[in-house]
C-alpha cells in the first residue's frame, strides 16, 4: 500500500468512516512504518487533540488467583516469586492514592487478583468502603478492575462512586483459548456488557505478544469497537518466571509501533492507553507515544516495574501533550504524603503499603 493511500483512509477515517478488517490488515502488514505512525499520530490530533491523562493502579488484593491465564504471576496454579496478601486497609489505599493524586494522575484504580466479585461478598464491601473513602476525601476518576462480574456487583460499585470498569479482552475470540480455559472469552465479553448495562464507561483492551499474531490483535480491536469501549489498554508482555509464557519470544520494535498505530486507526477517538511492558521499547517509547497514544498507565503496574510519573510526565510534555487533570478540588496533603509523594521505595519500606514484586 502506497503513503498516498494511507492518506486516503487517514482521511476517511478522520471523516468519521469505520476502517473494515480486511484494510486494517492491509495498512498494518503493508504500510511502510514511518508514514503508518505518522498518519495514525494526525488521526489522534485531529480527533482527540493534546490532551493525554495518566492513571494509576493499587495492587489492591495480591496472589492466589484460582484461573490459569499462562501471563499471570498472580495465578496459584503457577510457581512465581509473586507476593500473596489479602485485601489492603482503606488507609493505605487512600494514602496511596492521595500521594499518585498530588502528582497530577487523573484516573485511579484498585486492581485485585481472583476469579471476580459478586454481590456483598466479603471483599466487594471492603473494595466498596474504600471507594467511598475515596469517594470523598480525592477528586480522582475512580476505576475498579476486580475480575468478572455480574449486574448486581457492579450495580454495588457504582453506588460506592466508580465510573468505570476495567476488564480486558486480553486477545481475540479465536485465541483466546490457547491462554486461559478456566473462563471463556464470552465470560469477558460478557462483563464488559454488565458494565455498560449499569452505567459504567469501560476500560478494556488487551497484551499484545502472547503467541498471537495482527489478524488476532486486529479481531481484538474491532471486537472492543462493537462494545464501545472508551479506554483501551495497550499492554506488551513481559514475561514472568514460573508462567507457560516465562520463555515467549519478545515482540519486535516495528510489529509492537504497527499494532499500536492500527489501533489508532481502529479505535480513532479512544483513549489508546500504553500500560505494561512499554519499557520493553526503550528509546521507541516515544515513537510510539506519537504513533496514536493518548493515555498510560504510570508508576508500578501489579508484578512489574513501571516508570516514575515525575519522568512520564516530562516526556508526555516534551512531545507536546497537554496533561489532563480532575476537577479543581485538590486533595491536602499532609506531611506524610509531602514527604513520600515522589519516593515510593521508601514509601513502601514505611510499611504505608505492602512492597508489590517486581518481577523480571
Amino acid at each position: 500500500m502506497t503513503i498516498l493511500d494511507i492518506e486516503a483512509v487517514k482521511n476517511r477515517v478522520i471523516q468519521g468512516e469505520e476502517l473494515n478488517k480486511q484494510d486494517a490488515l492491509e495498512l498494518a502488514l503493508h504500510a511502510p512504518l514511518q508514514a503508518l505512525c505518522q498518519a495514525a499520530n494526525e488521526i489522534r490530533e485531529q480527533l482527540c487533540g493534546k490532551k493525554f491523562n495518566l492513571c494509576s493502579i493499587i495492587n489492591v488484593k495480591s496472589g492466589r488467583c484460582p484461573e490459569n491465564c499462562s501471563y499471570c504471576a498472580q495465578s496459584a496454579r503457577f510457581e512465581t516469586d509473586c507476593e500473596t496478601y489479602d485485601v489492603l486497609s482503606q488507609e493505605a489505599v487512600l494514602q496511596f492514592a492521595q500521594s499518585h493524586e498530588a502528582e497530577d494522575t487523573h484516573r485511579f484504580s484498585l486492581v485485585a487478583s481472583g476469579r471476580g466479585i459478586k454481590e456483598n461478598s466479603r471483599d466487594l464491601n471492603k473494595y466498596c468502603a474504600i471507594y467511598e473513602a475515596l469517594e470523598d476525601k480525592t477528586s480522582l476518576h475512580l476505576c475498579a478492575s476486580l475480575g468478572l462480574a455480574d449486574v448486581p456487583a457492579l450495580k454495588q460499585l457504582k453506588a460506592s462512586g466508580v465510573q468505570t470498569y476495567h476488564h480486558n479482552l486480553e486477545s481475540s475470540r479465536r485465541f483466546y483459548a490457547k491462554i486461559c480455559t478456566t473462563h471463556t472469552y464470552e465470560d469477558r465479553v460478557q462483563t464488559c456488557k454488565n458494565a455498560l448495562a449499569v452505567g459504567m464507561d469501560i476500560c478494556s483492551g488487551g497484551i499484545f505478544g502472547l503467541g498471537e499474531n495482527m489478524e488476532d490483535r486486529i479481531d481484538m480491536a474491532l471486537e472492543l469497537r462493537s462494545l464501545g469501549v472508551t479506554s483501551v489498554p495497550i499492554n506488551i508482555l513481559t514475561p514472568i518466571k514460573g508462567t507457560p509464557l516465562e520463555n515467549a519470544p519478545p515482540l519486535t520494535t516495528e510489529e509492537i509501533l504497527r499494532s499500536i498505530a492500527i489501533y489508532r486507526f481502529l479505535l480513532p477517538k479512544a483513549y489508546l492507553r500504553f500500560a505494561g511492558g512499554r519499557n520493553n521499547l526503550g528509546s521507541e517509547v516515544k515513537t510510539a507515544l506519537k504513533s496514536g497514544i493518548n493515555s498510560a498507565l504510570t508508576g508500578n503496574f501489579l508484578t512489574t516495574q513501571g516508570d516514575t510519573i515525575d519522568s512520564d510526565k516530562k516526556m508526555i510534555k516534551s512531545l507536546g501533550f497537554d496533561l489532563e487533570l480532575g476537577d479543581d478540588r485538590r486533595i491536602k496533603l499532609t506531611p506524610l504524603h509531602n514527604r513520600y509523594k515522589s519516593n515510593f521505595t521508601t514509601y513502601y519500606k514505611q510499611g504505608i503499603i505492602p512492597t508489590i514484586n517486581r518481577s523480571k
